[in-house]
């Protein structure tokens, strides 16, 4: 089953509307999609290495776009929605509190977020819940899913063969650290 899926999304990466494919699923995972875009992003360079740089872009634009609806959510769905449940327990002037500890760090917490496997959209909905800066979170966003992809890009185009090679002769192990870096980055968000 797997090896379907694996094969399945290394055919999708050859298509002719994969970009596009991309940047939908670089859009939405900045603000509510659970799954990265680099399960895409992966194989489409691995398929195409000589366009590396562009698909590494494309995903880059995406998702710091995404990362603005995040923001816009947060700023939005706050004042209507997370605001009023707070102050009904009390709670508002203790959120005072975290957002201007959070706007004090919320460059590094953008940039960390952007770049590891600690979900991206979290950081976008509480710049935005927290009033950071909209000019420090965007350059914060374009720094850190820039380097994140971009590198990716760099290593699959510098050694893709190998790594092409390392995927397919261990997917189950791929698959299984993958997962577990998902859910390890989720179960942070509920730690902190």
């Amino acid at each position: 089953m797997l090896r379907a899926l694996y094969d399945r999304v290394i055919t999708l990466a050859g298509h002719r509307h994969a970009l596009w494919f991309l940047a939908a699923i670089s859009f939405v995972e900045s603000s509510v999609f659970p799954i990265p875009p680099d399960v895409l992003l992966v194989p489409m360079i691995i398929a195409r290495p000589r366009r590396a740089w562009l698909i590494a872009g494309v995903c880059t634009l995406a998702s710091v776009l995404g990362g603005m609806l995040g923001y816009l959510i947060g700023s939005e769905l706050f004042d209507l929605v997370g605001k009023p449940v707070l102050d009904f327990y009390g709670k508002g002037a203790q959120f005072r509190e975290f957002a201007a500890t959070f706007n004090e760090y919320g460059a590094w917490a953008v940039l960390v977020a952007g770049v590891t496997p600690f979900p991206y959209k979290v950081i976008t909905i509480a710049s935005g819940a927290t009033g950071l800066n909209l000019a420090v979170f965007t350059l914060a966003s374009i720094i850190a899913r820039a380097l994140r992809f971009f590198v990716i890009a760099a290593l699959l185009w510098k050694f893709g063969p190998p790594v092409r090679d390392f995927i397919e002769r261990r997917l189950g192990l791929v698959a299984t650290v993958s997962v577990v870096l998902l859910f390890g980055g989720f179960l942070l968000v509920k730690l902190f």
